[in-house]
């Protein structure tokens, strides 16, 4: 076999098992962004309910100084009735009071149907602050467990880099310049083995005379209708 096609074979799965933690590493990151989407979702409830009970305490202490305004106006009211000398003009205090007591009414009920409201947001906040714990432990620890598998994987990535350097330095520029140009397009497919007289890159049958230089491998053969290079296995010529 011509030894640079040897040399383009070794390469090409070498590329292929560097290439090959590339799901391991995202299946790994799917692991944290999984964690942290429900570390984040519960967050946003929790800001969302912590939002709402404050915008609630500050309509309660609007209704309470209300309320003083209006306890404020029935004393001045009750002061001005020894004043009051004619039948309309006392009509018109009795209308205020009235008025001022239905307002009354409307605030004390709205302070107690809003501070029943924070009482339940309060008690699903503790709830999902609890959850939120749960999540940022189960965060840290998935972190580090990915961690140590990640530093593993570049542990064994490291090892194939060197392998793939050593490899390159033993090919001719040239050569190694027109299997990158192939990988470009074809990625791990650039070297593929030829199977039952095809092309194992696009499943093309090949003609006898490409057929028979692929056997023979004394250069590097491409294939005539994808153009990748292509070779036959040790198991297939022995055949």
């Amino acid at each position: 076999m011509n030894k640079h096609l040897n040399e383009l074979i070794k390469l090409s799965k070498n590329d292929q098992a560097i290439d090959d933690y590339i799901p391991q590493i995202e299946a790994a990151d799917k692991k944290i962004a999984k964690v942290q989407k429900k570390l984040d979702t519960a967050q946003e409830e929790s800001d969302a309910l912590s939002k709402d009970i404050a915008e609630n305490e500050g309509k309660v202490k609007t209704f309470e100084e209300q309320l003083t305004l209006l306890h404020e106006q029935l004393s001045l009211n009750a002061k001005k009735i020894k004043e009051i000398s004619t039948e309309k003009e006392m009509k018109a205090l009795s209308l205020e009071e009235d008025i001022a007591k239905e307002k009354m009414t409307f605030a004390n009920e709205e302070i107690e149907r809003l501070q029943a409201i924070n009482v339940t947001k309060t008690e699903l906040l503790n709830e999902i602050n609890e959850k939120m714990k749960k999540f940022a432990a189960n965060f840290e620890e998935v972190n580090k467990e990915v961690a140590i598998e990640k530093e593993k994987i570049e542990k064994a990535k490291a090892s194939l880099f060197k392998e793939r350097e050593k490899l390159s330095r033993n090919l001719e520029q040239k050569v190694l310049a027109f299997y990158e140009k192939i990988r470009i397009w074809a990625g791990n497919t650039a070297v593929v083995p030829v199977k039952k007289q095809a092309c194992y890159g696009c499943h093309m049958k090949l003609n006898d005379k490409t057929y028979s230089e692929a056997i023979k491998a004394d250069e590097i053969v491409n294939c005539p209708h994808c153009g990748r290079i292509i070779y036959i296995d040790q198991v297939t010529a022995e055949a």
